[in-house]
Order: C-alpha cells, then structure tokens, then sequence
C-alpha cells in the first residue's frame, strides 16, 4: 500500500530539512583548484580510516557520459560474470539475494516480501534472486513489491521477468518511470527493455506491507529520481533504521546542476538521519557498502555477537558527508574546464 505525504506538509518538510528553521544557505566557495583540494580534504577527515571506499568517489571521473558499445558491453558482461557471493540475512527481517557487482535486498514482512532492485537481467533474477531465496528458506512466490532505485539496468534488468511470473507491482519513481519511457540513460541489448509502467511514486511516499514501511525518498543525483528507502529492520529483538542509498557513482559527465543536486540529496538525508536516528546505511552495489565482509563475519558469528551492520548514526552521517564533499570537488572540476 502506498501512502503519500500531503504536499503542503512535504514543502514545509522538505524547507527545513534542507536549510533549517532560521538559518540561511552557506554561501559557496568560488570554484578553484583550492576549493577542490578542501574538499577532497573534508572527505578525507570524514571517511577515516572504514570508508576509503566510499572515499573512491573523489577521484577525479569522466567528463562526458559513458556510451553503449562493444567495449562497454565486453566490460558489463565481466562484471554480471563475477562469481556470486552467497545469499545471506543480514536481519531478521532482510536477506541480501544479488551478486558480487549490483546488489538486491528482500524484505520480509507477513503478508509478503518488498525485493529493492532486480539485478541485471533474468537469467541473474533467477539464479540469484529466486535462487537465493530459496537458499535462505524464502519463497519468491511471495515477492509482492519490487522497488527499483533508479532507471539503470543494473537494478531493473530482472523486474520484467519476476513481475510477470510472480504478479509483484513494480515501484519507481513518477520522474524515471518518464526518463525511461523516453529516452534511456543507458541502453544495452544485456538488460533488455524496462520493465512497462506501475506504481508511480513521489518523494515521501510510504510503501506498507505486513505492517513494515519503507519511505521512498527522491534523492536526485546518480538519475534524477534516485529512490532512497528508510525503513526498520531487527536484531537479536533491537530494532535498527536503515538508509539504502539508491544510486551513489558519478556516471553522468560534467553536468553540474545534478552534481549540486547530488549535494543538496546526501545534505537532506543527513538531517533525516539524525531526525530517524538512522544505524545502518546499505547500498544497492556491495563494494560501496561492504556487504560481503559483513556477512561473511555474520556467517562466523551466527546471531550471538553484534551485528556489523549497525555502524551507528554518526558512521551513517560520515558516509553522506564524504559523498557530499565528493560531489562538491567533482562539481568544482567541472567548474574550472574550458
């Protein structure tokens, strides 16, 4: 069920989210080789000594756009190829079912599972999703939902195959179900056609299922209508908040305004983390959020220690602060070309 947020109630949010109560906008540092190397520095103080690879996202990227080719589909398909990780809890109620590249996460309630993210095409679907499931005593029968972050194959490539076979409703974002429907960010003949317009959902909106709530926030950036969940997850009878940020690499070329769009989303988010009290941050691509390293130690473990998961509000404020900083500096490059 999908519950949205009165719009007058959104602005008003959404305004002191982003700039507080009373105080105004910071005002920007003109763009210059200094403004770059301050901020490559703040995000270097905050990602420490756990986040260097969140920390990769200083380096300088791209300016144009990657194309589709026999070059990029060559390098796409060695990345679909890597030997899959196995499936695993990472709560009680949140399994990890995706591969060593792009990840998918299923959340399970009562009344049915939430999958966010569909892997690259199919025959992934199938080998990992439905057989990770199934691994971990799930049945993919019961996916009702499958939320797609954003509009890149990577993450929507096996909706079409289980909505179909499953009857689940495919949630993304009114702005890249259009983006989608009109022209691609990136097309390939290895993700296939998108899946075909469902549920359309707008920034605040509630996704409810047996009595677990995910809200969809939009976080513009990585495509313009990102989708960013919050929702709660358990452990050892603790409940934790998590942040799964849905689109994190800088893969759009030198366009500022999504830059600084991508700085205003990690700034918006760091207040609702904090608002939420916010422990854990997950990603839809496992290197970003070191996944695998965590439920390598779970599957030592078992259910007796902490969970690494739980990284703690500040650790998840860290995380949006090295990116925030990043996007920065990328946008000051990109500033200063001729």
């Amino acid at each position: 069920m999908i519950h949205r947020l009165p719009r007058g109630l959104f602005v008003a949010a959404f305004a002191t989210a982003l700039w507080g109560c009373a105080s105004p906008p910071p005002v920007a540092q003109r763009p210059s080789e200094a403004s770059i190397a301050a901020h490559v520095a703040a995000a270097t103080r905050a990602a420490g000594t756990d986040l260097g690879e969140v920390l990769t996202l200083c380096k300088p990227v791209p300016t144009a756009r990657p194309v589709q080719n026999e070059d990029s589909d060559r390098g796409l398909r060695a990345l679909i190829n890597r030997p899959p990780p196995p499936p695993g809890r990472a709560f009680d109620n949140l399994y990890f079912v995706g591969g060593d590249w792009a990840s998918a996460w299923a959340v399970d309630t009562p009344e049915g599972i939430i999958l966010i993210d569909a892997l690259n095409n199919q025959a992934e679907a199938a080998a990992l999703i439905e057989g990770g499931m199934r691994k971990l005593g799930l049945d993919p029968a019961r996916i009702r939902y499958i939320v797609v972050t954003h509009g890149h194959g990577d993450h929507y490539g096996g909706a079409p195959y289980l909505a179909q076979k499953y009857g689940a409703r495919v949630v993304m974002s009114d702005t890249d179900w259009t983006m989608m429907e009109t022209r691609l960010e990136f097309a390939t003949p290895i993700w296939g056609a998108p899946p075909k317009r469902d549920i359309s959902v707008k920034d605040g909106d509630k996704l409810t299922l047996g009595g677990t709530s995910l809200t969809l926030y939009v976080t513009p950036g990585h495509t313009w209508g990102t989708l960013s969940p919050v929702f709660d997850v358990t452990w050892q009878g603790q409940k934790h908040r998590v942040l799964l940020w849905g689109g994190t690499g800088f893969n759009f070329g030198a366009d500022i305004p999504r830059m600084e769009a991508y700085g205003n989303s990690t700034q918006r988010m760091a207040k609702v983390v904090r608002t939420e009290g916010v422990d854990v941050m997950l990603s839809n691509h496992s290197r970003v959020d070191g996944s695998q390293g965590k439920l390598a130690r779970l599957r030592q473990a078992g259910t007796t220690g902490p969970n690494p998961f739980v990284v703690g509000e500040p650790t998840v404020e860290r995380t949006l602060t090295v990116m925030n900083e990043c996007s920065l500096a990328q946008r000051d490059r990109f500033a200063l070309l001729p």
